[in-house]
């Protein structure tokens, strides 16, 4: 699942949007207990290993949700966050879900090409 924040794709043609997709993961608002913060104080080393695993969460969840609607890419990707209650926090990834196809002239770019 090819997914990119910008609104087109180099070389491939946009033949369907089948509309936007989220992928959410929630996190316990506390940093002691997801580990983000050591009880010796400051903070623990793999802080931003786990903030990235997390967004790979949401990102992940939200592939999934198109491949379930037929997609086979994603555009527009964006994240965002906001505390649900005083404890949790939710982490949401969202974009819109596109059929891609390879241009005739289209130049395959690494992993682009897996999305033809």
């Amino acid at each position: 699942m090819l997914v990119v924040t910008t609104d087109t794709l180099p070389g491939y043609e946009i033949r369907d949007v089948l509309g936007e997709v989220i992928g959410i993961t929630a996190r316990s608002n506390n940093p002691f207990n997801e580990g983000i913060k050591s009880l010796h104080g400051g903070s623990n080393p793999r802080m931003f290993e786990m903030l990235t695993r997390w967004r790979e969460e949401a990102v992940e969840r939200m592939a999934q949700n198109a491949l379930s609607r037929g997609a086979n890419a994603i555009v527009a990707m964006r994240f965002d966050h906001r505390n649900l209650t005083a404890s949790w926090i939710e982490i949401c990834a969202y974009g819109t879900a596109v059929v891609v196809s390879l241009k005739a002239n289209g130049v395959r770019h690494g992993h682009l090409a897996a999305a033809s």
